[in-house]
């Protein structure tokens, strides 16, 4: 394929995230599944999206819905079979949608055949491929916690040593200290790389390396689990970027191959050092706004520091939802403006400098979904508490009105939204004035405008409420204009003609020349020219 004109798809583009349960179920047995995915590819190429990244589709037990992994090389029969990935890689290529997978370095399942060799015996062949110590004082070789909560270390009775686990005890981490574990996880990266893959986004990468001696973590508050502990040993370790710039010369072997980094550090220097000096991950994600309250000056703040401190070593990027975290379309609802904020949002993140990443039903408005607790599926509503659970950002993708909402004729794994005969894909795209078509509209603006996908950023003045912002890429110039607030905002946009433009109210008059100009409550503009 070939990569966008003057520049990068991983950077001039925009990537869609797909959680294969939940975006179409082709056989009905209530699941997602890669046919499902195939089927409606052309949604994604209307839309205007140019890459597709799929949550882990690999063998699993399903301790943590394929984030415990059984085979790195092969698909999930609840998801089909590699002929199916085949066909789905194929006819993605086809309509100029680049596929990256979830590559899961830190973890293997505990159900993995390396695992099982490794347990087998304290001197067979593999059992250094996992990290296994003796205790320590009659309990775990150390202090460190789990992310699902209790110890990172679980005794095995059969050899009387522990292993090591960041998550839960099904999903045991594998050694990167060792030699043979980097080449067979290398050879996994070249198998789906010379199937034709376009890259990987690298769960928990930050993990892959850990203190050689394992020293305990300092605990700032014994009562808060896992997040009463400094993480300095079991993560961010320098030697994982030894190991990142081996990975980079292996996808730097391959054309136009890319990596995404999940650096789940809140430290944006950190981040950054992700990047190495362009010889490490392409990307590094970008959380700050996950945790950014619905204010222009908390946006802004949180943009231009990431864009501040990646911005001088690589490429930013940026993300309004996930399955992980709570859908923005909920944290930052309100009684009146709910829909209006939605689509401020879309404009803000499509109009940054850096690539966007979106979340399937980000381009609909979706909200959490309510779970019942007999339905909770989240490992961590069971392990930590019910609140925790991620499934109400997780509920399937409505596609049309009625039962089963176009999603699957059977009985769906989680339970749909109260609003999916009103809030899905074929009432939207019905509607001009959606906020799917906003998506469209705004995705299409993107890619005309080479000021909008790789030119740069200056903040531009405006009042307290507003984050105004412009583009700059040879003599074309963007200019946004987002009001965060509850009241209408008066600005000035700078002045010369406008070539095009596109509002978040669909019904709002465009300017042909930038002036003066009144936004509503949660409204906002982008404005192209010369």
């Amino acid at each position: 394929m070939a990569a966008a004109a003057g520049g990068l798809w991983w950077r001039d583009g925009v990537i869609y995230q797909i959680y294969p349960r939940s975006f179409m179920d082709s056989n009905g047995d209530g699941l997602g599944d890669l046919e499902g995915i195939r089927q409606r590819l052309d949604h994604l190429a209307w839309l205007g999206v140019d890459a597709l990244w799929l949550s882990p589709c690999f063998p699993s037990p399903m301790a943590d819905f394929g984030y415990d992994v059984a085979d790195y090389c092969d698909i999930d029969p609840r998801f089909g079979s590699l002929a199916d990935f085949d066909r789905l890689l194929s006819d993605a290529h086809a309509r100029g949608l680049r596929v990256l997978l979830d590559l899961v370095p830190n973890h293997s399942s505990s159900a993995h055949p390396w695992f099982q060799e490794s347990r087998a015996s304290r001197d067979g062949p593999k059992r250094d491929w996992y990290v296994w110590r003796d205790g320590r004082d009659g309990g775990p070789p150390n202090n460190w916690l789990a992310h699902f909560g209790g110890p990172a270390w679980t005794l095995d009775e059969s050899t009387a040593q522990y292993y090591l686990h960041s998550f839960l005890p099904d999903q045991p981490d594998l050694n990167w200290r060792n030699p043979e574990l980097v080449r067979a996880m290398h050879d996994v990266v070249r198998f789906w790389f010379d199937r034709g893959v376009d890259g990987f986004r690298i769960d928990v990468v930050h993990r892959i390396a850990k203190d050689p001696e394992l020293r305990d973590n300092p605990v700032v508050d014994p009562a808060a689990g896992f997040g009463g502990q400094r993480h300095l040993h079991d993560q961010n370790h320098p030697d994982v970027h030894r190991l990142l710039r081996d990975l980079r010369r292996l996808a730097d072997g391959y054309p136009e191959r890319a990596y995404v980094g999940e650096v789940y550090i809140m430290d944006p220097v950190e981040v950054a050092r992700y990047y190495g000096r362009n010889d490490e991950l392409h990307l590094a994600f970008n959380f700050s706004f996950l945790r950014a309250p619905w204010s222009a000056a908390a946006f802004r703040r949180e943009f231009e520091r990431f864009e501040r401190l990646v911005g001088e070593r690589g490429w930013p990027d940026h993300v309004l939802s996930s399955h992980d975290a709570p859908r923005h379309a909920s944290r930052y609802d309100h009684p009146t403006l709910g829909e209006a904020r939605a689509r401020l949002a879309a404009l803000m993140l499509l109009t940054l400098r850096g690539t966007p990443f979106l979340y399937q039903g980000e381009e609909i408005g979706m909200r959490n979904v309510s779970i019942p607790p007999e339905r909770l599926q989240d490992p961590l509503a069971h392990r930590v508490h019910p609140k925790l659970s991620r499934d109400p950002s997780r509920t399937p993708l409505p596609w049309q009105p009625g039962p089963g909402a176009g999603f699957t004729t059977g009985e769906p794994w989680l339970p749909l939204g109260a609003d999916v005969d009103s809030r899905n894909v074929a009432a939207q795209r019905a509607d001009p004035g959606s906020l799917l078509h906003l998506y469209r509209a705004a995705l299409a603006l993107r890619k005309r405008a080479p000021a909008l996908h790789r030119g740069d950023y200056r903040r531009r003045r405006a009042p307290r409420d507003v984050f105004a912002f412009e583009r700059r890429e040879g003599p074309e110039r963007a200019v946004v204009a987002l009001n965060f607030g509850d009241a209408p905002a008066t600005l000035t946009l700078g002045r010369g003609p406008v070539r095009e433009a596109l509002h978040t109210r669909s019904d709002a008059a465009l300017p042909d020349r930038l002036g003066r100009i009144t936004l509503g409550p949660a409204e906002g503009i982008v404005a192209v020219g010369a």
